[in-house]
């Protein structure tokens, strides 16, 4: 029997970028607001501190900052023809786990999405027809545009101490920036980091070839500042242990550099760790949340009646949540009906490293986005016309740090083992840098998330399905931008290159990205979507579905600037519409 606690205006579940946001804004109007994580406190002091901050094995190896899977994962299946296995070991994703989540151990690449990736099927359809679009592929509009973003990502940028290079202010393309970003209101908060050798080569082979290169934007301050909500930075040392790992040097734009320090001295505010919400509770009707269960550390059930619930978790638990709460009608792929669960999407990222006999590197040294990126070949920047495919990616030079148990690139055909391999290894350390791509991935129809029938988690509940696999449209944009990064690469002069691109069969286990998208989606048509465009649930209004999830599709980019936009965008319709007026929001 659950212990039924005092009733507060908000609960908020999840404490990481999104929730720490959310509660941070409302509670300081005045709203009793709860914030609950299912793992425990992190803060850059003592948890984040030397030497233990740069400890490989723990943070890399045995994943302390990330999802316990001995007690949740998921299932896994390529088509619904399979019987769905659970991931036993992180290995293609790593969702963060404790306060602060994913935040703590991003790589702080902070992309905006582009104005084309919101508004994907129509411009699609628009330029190319609608047979350029694979007939399985659901794809669709955002119902928000990146114009009504923008003031949002501004928002967030400065939250989180941004650094860049504008190239589009207000439709003016500025040299030096991504000539092919969406117009900006005003420049980045802060200068580029420095730029390293691998970056300085990149750049000049890209130029060479008639591209424009620009800083990778990144959520790790070049110099001391203080954001909007009175918190100061440290300037980045390029210590190379950014992603994977906490910054000790409270230098990286997390939830506990960002907003924490403000947040958690709002007596307005109450935190709650290692409490794991089961479920959120809904009126007999089904049309209104009443509040949510959770289970502590000792096992102990509370419901916590809350006013208005905000479900700002990671990807999968904020569908998981949905399903098991029975907000909204769960997706069906062979009717292809229902939406909880539709639109699932992952990422098709690949690379090129480059290997020099005669240059040295400084690889142990850097920061988690570190680089020089070109744009020309993301979004629809370029004529996708009898390429077969729509979308792309970004092309960027890696300087993100070499740890030695594990980074150790080699050129193909270098024995595995044994002398011959250990020779190469100490010859090509720092002689070596890589290229990355991250390329978008489109939804289909059979790509979605459901509740296992067999496997269940610690608490006897359902564990979240994952069927997924890339199509043609995938495989043939990676090939294509992987070769356009080749040839980028080849200018650059290295002895010897490995080209990576993405093709085949989905495998969950090798590392790819964080970056799962969809399962709770966005729209203005409640039979396509499971919230609405201001994030709130269709069918229970005094819920809102905030994060990743939210992405129809998912684009050429890292989705953290874009989840933070789309955070302050839902908190503006929260704040200035939904508590003056509870109810289903107007568009």
């Amino acid at each position: 029997m659950a212990t039924k606690l005092k009733p507060v205006d908000v609960v908020v579940i999840g404490v990481g970028v999104t929730g720490t946001i959310l509660a941070k804004e409302l509670a300081e109007s005045g709203l009793k607001v709860v914030g609950i994580e299912r793992g425990q406190m992190r803060d850059t002091f003592p948890d984040f501190q030397m030497p233990n901050a740069h400890d490989e094995l723990k943070y890399q190896r045995r994943h302390d900052l990330m999802q316990d899977l001995s007690r949740e994962t998921l299932t896994f299946r390529n088509n619904n023809h399979e019987t769905a296995l659970p991931m036993r070991y992180l290995g293609s994703f790593k969702p963060g786990e404790g306060v602060g989540g994913a935040g703590v151990h991003w790589g702080t690449q902070t992309w905006r999405f582009s104005p084309w990736d919101f508004e994907t099927r129509s411009r699609t359809i628009a330029r190319y027809g609608k047979n350029h679009l694979a007939e399985d592929c659901t794809s669709q509009d955002w119902g928000v545009t990146y114009e009504e973003l923008e003031p949002h990502f501004d928002m967030f940028e400065r939250v989180y101490w941004v650094c860049g290079k504008a190239g589009n202010l207000n439709g003016r393309i500025v040299p030096g920036g991504n000539p092919h970003e969406g117009p900006r209101s005003r420049e980045y908060p802060l200068p580029p980091l420095k730029v390293t050798h691998a970056a300085a080569l990149f750049t000049k082979a890209a130029q060479s070839l008639g591209y424009k290169p620009f800083p990778t934007p990144v959520s790790t301050p070049s110099m001391v500042y203080t954001n909007p909500y009175g918190v100061t930075m440290n300037a980045c040392v390029y210590c190379g242990y950014c992603e994977g790992f906490a910054c000790e040097m409270a230098s990286k734009g997390s939830p506990q550099t960002t907003v924490m320090p403000v947040l958690m001295k709002n007596r307005y505010f109450e935190l709650r760790t290692l409490a794991n919400v089961i479920r959120i509770n809904l009126d007999p009707a089904k049309k209104r949340a009443v509040g949510v269960t959770y289970v502590d550390s000792r096992g102990r059930e509370f419901e916590q009646p809350a006013e208005l619930v905000l479900l700002a978790s990671y990807v999968f638990n904020n569908v998981r949540l949905m399903l098991q709460s029975g907000i909204g009608k769960p997706y069906d792929p062979v009717a292809n009906t229902g939406v909880v669960g539709r639109n699932y999407a992952y990422q098709t990222p690949s690379s090129v490293n480059l290997f020099f006999d005669d240059r040295h590197f400084n690889s142990f040294m850097g920061a988690g986005g570190l680089g020089m990126a070109v744009d020309e070949f993301n979004s629809d920047n370029f004529d996708h016309a009898g390429l077969g495919f729509i979308g792309g990616g970004f092309i960027r030079s890696v300087s993100s740090g070499s740890r030695p148990i594990e980074v150790r690139p080699l050129p193909s055909g270098t024995p595995r083992w044994g002398s011959a391999w250990k020779k190469a290894t100490a010859h090509y350390f720092n002689r070596t840098f890589g290229l990355a791509l991250q390329g978008a991935c489109q939804s289909y129809r059979g790509n979605y998330l459901d509740l296992d029938p067999t496997y269940r988690d610690a608490y006897g509940l359902p564990l979240l399905r994952m069927t997924f696999d890339r199509h043609d449209n995938e495989h043939k944009m990676s090939v294509y931008i992987t070769n356009k990064a080749a040839e980028i690469a080849k200018a650059a002069g290295p002895s010897k290159m490995n080209v990576n691109p993405r093709t085949g069969r989905y495998t969950i286990v090798p590392y790819q990205s964080t970056h799962n998208t969809g399962g709770a989606v966005m729209g203005n048509d409640p039979s396509t979507s499971a919230v609405n465009r201001y994030l709130q649930s269709w069918d229970v209004p005094n819920v809102f579905v905030i994060g990743a999830s939210a992405f129809p599709q998912n684009g050429g980019y890292n989705p953290t600037d874009t989840v933070g936009a789309l955070t302050y965008w839902a908190l503006d319709a929260i704040k200035n519409r939904y508590l003056k007026r509870p109810g289903p929001i107007a568009a």
